[in-house]
């Protein structure tokens, strides 16, 4: 099962710079595992005690995994999934 993962650009030194990598599994938490296997340091980025670090925004197909089944939540053959460090900004 090949699911699209794209990865945002501060974790593309893990991916040796590649934008999107293949992953499979049956859900975002084995995603991640078996990126893992392959790029050593990224889960840890991505994932903190088993659920997404606050400040990482994961979607699947364009819906946030946290209004889904957080990190449980299952994929399937063609989907895609987006990483995407949250932003803040402030005013002056």
């Amino acid at each position: 099962m090949a699911i699209e993962v794209r990865i945002p650009t501060i974790l593309r030194s893990y991916t040796d710079g590649a934008k999107a990598v293949d992953a499979s599994g049956e859900t975002i938490a084995d995603l991640f595992a078996d990126l893992e296997s392959r790029y050593a340091g990224i889960q840890e980025r991505i994932v903190d005690d088993g659920k997404l670090r606050r400040f990482i925004n994961v979607y699947l197909n364009d819906e946030d995994v946290r209004f889904l089944d957080g990190i449980t939540t299952k994929v399937s053959d063609g989907d895609n999934v987006t990483i995407l460090p949250a932003v803040a900004g402030g005013g002056i």
